[in-house]
C-alpha cells in the first residue's frame, strides 16, 4: 500500500465512518510479522494509522527479514511519520531452525524492555503467539494491560502444516510448551482478539479457561474497500492485463489469488478447474501469487490440464484489484483442520469488495457461516467430482449479479473502519 493510498483511506474513514477523536492512551504494539512485509501492509499498518489518528501514540516494534527491509524500509519510514507513529524494527534471522527463533525473541524482547523503560505505555498489544511471550512479561514487570491478538491456534498451525513435526522431540517440547502459554495468554491477557466466531466459541469451551465471553472481540482480517473497489478499476489496465495474459474477454476466469502450499490445496483446486473446463471449454485458471509457476505448471499437466489453460502473475498489492477484476469467479481451497477454526482469510473481504462470487470450502473460520448468509458464493463439503459438478453448476446463476450486493456483505464483516473501531473500543476499555 503507498504512502498515498494509505493517506486517502485514513481522510475517507474519518470522513465517512464513525471514527472520533478518543483518549490518548500510549501503546506499544509488538508484530513477529514485519511491516516491511505484504502482510504488515495490508492488516497492521492500515490499523494503526486509523488508530493513531484518532490520537493514540502507537510504537511498533516489529522484527523485519533483511531484503524487504532494504527494499520498502524508506517508503514505511515516511508512512509512519505521516501518522506520527513511532517504529523500532530488529532484524530477523531464519539461519538456524529454533536456535535463530530463540535469537529473533531475545532481541524483541530487549528491544521491548528498553522501550518501555524510556516511555509510559499503557497498553502492550502482541501480534499472535511469539511477541505475547514479551507482552505477558511486560504486563506483570511493567503493569501494562495485555492484548493477546491470537490471530489463530498458531502452535496447532505449525504442526497441522507439517511445519513442526512431533515425532522430533524438540518440536514436540516447543508444541507442549506453547500450547501451555496459549492457556496463559488467554486467562492472563485484559483482552483477547480472535479472527473467528468458531474461535471464540472454541475457546471457551475449554476446560480450565475461565473467562467472560466479552473478554473475546472478533475481529476478521478486514479490507481497505478504498483499494478493492470496483470503481476504480481502470478499463485501460484491464485491457492491458487481457493483453499480457493472453485471454479475451469471452473466457470464463476462474482466479486463485494467494501463496501456493501448507493450507493452500492446489491439486484439489485444479481437479475442480478440470470439471469446469469440461462444462466450459474457454475456461482459464488464472493464478495470482508470488509461489512458483512452474510448480503450477507441473502440478496442472500431472492432473490431466494443458499448461495453455493456465496463467500465472505475480503483482503489487496496488495492482491485484484490476487484475482480480478479470475474474468471473475465484476459489479457495483450504485443508480444513481443527486449526482453522480460527481462520479468516483476507481474500474473502477483498473478493466481496469487488463483486466476485467465489467457491470454497467448508470447515474454515466462519466462511460456511458468511457466505450461506450473504449469498456470495458456493460452499463445497467434500473434495470430490460429485461436490464439483454441482459446484459448477450454480456458477452461471451468479453471473450478472448487482456488484454493490457485494459490497454490501463486505462491508458488514470486513470494513476496515469497523476493525479499528473495535480495536478503539479495547483501548479505551481495558484503561479505564
Amino acid at each position: 500500500m503507498h504512502n498515498s493510498n494509505l493517506y486517502n483511506l485514513v481522510q475517507l474513514l474519518q470522513k465517512n465512518s464513525k471514527l472520533a477523536k478518543t483518549t490518548q492512551i500510549y501503546i506499544i504494539y509488538i508484530s513477529y510479522d514485519g511491516m516491511t512485509d505484504a502482510l504488515g501492509q495490508s492488516q497492521v499498518l492500515p490499523y494503526l494509522a486509523g488508530l493513531s489518528k484518532m490520537g493514540h501514540k502507537i510504537t511498533i516494534l516489529s522484527s523485519e527479514k533483511k531484503t524487504n527491509f532494504l527494499k520498502s524500509k524508506s517508503y514505511i519510514i515516511q508512512n509512519l511519520i505521516d501518522y506520527d507513529i513511532h517504529w523500532a524494527p530488529v532484524h530477523y534471522s531464519n539461519s538456524f531452525p529454533v536456535f535463530s527463533q530463540l535469537f529473533n525473541l531475545f532481541k524483541l524482547r530487549q528491544k521491548a524492555l528498553a522501550l518501555c523503560n524510556a516511555q509510559n505505555f499503557q497498553i502492550v498489544h502482541c501480534r499472535s503467539y511469539i511477541p505475547s511471550l514479551i507482552g505477558l512479561e511486560l504486563k506483570h514487570r511493567k503493569g501494562l494491560k495485555f492484548i493477546f491478538d491470537m490471530r489463530g491456534f498458531w502452535a496447532d498451525e505449525r504442526v497441522e502444516g507439517n511445519i513442526w513435526k512431533l515425532n522430533n522431540p524438540i518440536y514436540s517440547y516447543i508444541y507442549k510448551y506453547f500450547k501451555k502459554k496459549e492457556f496463559d495468554f488467554l486467562n492472563q491477557s485484559d483482552r483477547i482478539v480472535s479472527l473467528t466466531e468458531n474461535g471464540k466459541k472454541e475457546i471457551l469451551s475449554r476446560t480450565g479457561i475461565k473467562i467472560a465471553p466479552e473478554k473475546i472481540v472478533v475481529i476478521p482480517c478486514c479490507t481497505d474497500m478504498d483499494l478493492f473497489n470496483p470503481e476504480t478499476v481502470h478499463k485501460p489496465d484491464l485491457i492491458r492485463y487481457y493483453s499480457e495474459l493472453n485471454i479475451d474477454s469471452d473466457n470464463f476466469i476462474l482466479s486463485y489469488l494467494g501463496s501456493i502450499g501448507t493450507w493452500y490445496l492446489l491439486d484439489e483446486m485444479l481437479f475442480f478447474f478440470k470439471i469446469l473446463l469440461a462444462k466450459k471449454n474457454t475456461a482459464i485458471f488464472l493464478f495470482i501469487t508470488n509461489g512458483s509457476a512452474e510448480q503450477i505448471f507441473k502440478k496442472a499437466e500431472k492432473n490431466g490440464i494443458n499448461r495453455g489453460f493456465i496463467r500465472v502473475i505475480k503483482a503489487y498489492r496496488k495492482e491485484i484489484p484490476s487484475i482480480l477484476s478479470l475474474s468471473d469467479f475465484s476459489i479457495f481451497f483450504i485443508k480444513p483442520c481443527f486449526s482453522k477454526k480460527a481462520s479468516s482469510p483476507t481474500k474473502m473481504g477483498e473478493l466481496m469488495s469487488l463483486g466476485i462470487p467465489m467457491v470454497t470450502n467448508s470447515g474454515v473460520g466462519d466462511v460456511e457461516q458468511i457466505i450461506n448468509e450473504t449469498k456470495t458464493g458456493i460452499i463445497i463439503n467434500s473434495f470430490n467430482n460429485t461436490e464439483y459438478e454441482s459446484a459448477v453448476s450454480k456458477m452461471d446463476s451468479f453471473r450478472g449479479l448487482d456488484k454493490a450486493f457485494y459490497r454490501s456483505a463486505a462491508r458488514k464483516y470486513y470494513a476496515l473502519e469497523g476493525g479499528i473501531e473495535k480495536y478503539n473500543t479495547i483501548y479505551n476499555e481495558i484503561i479505564i
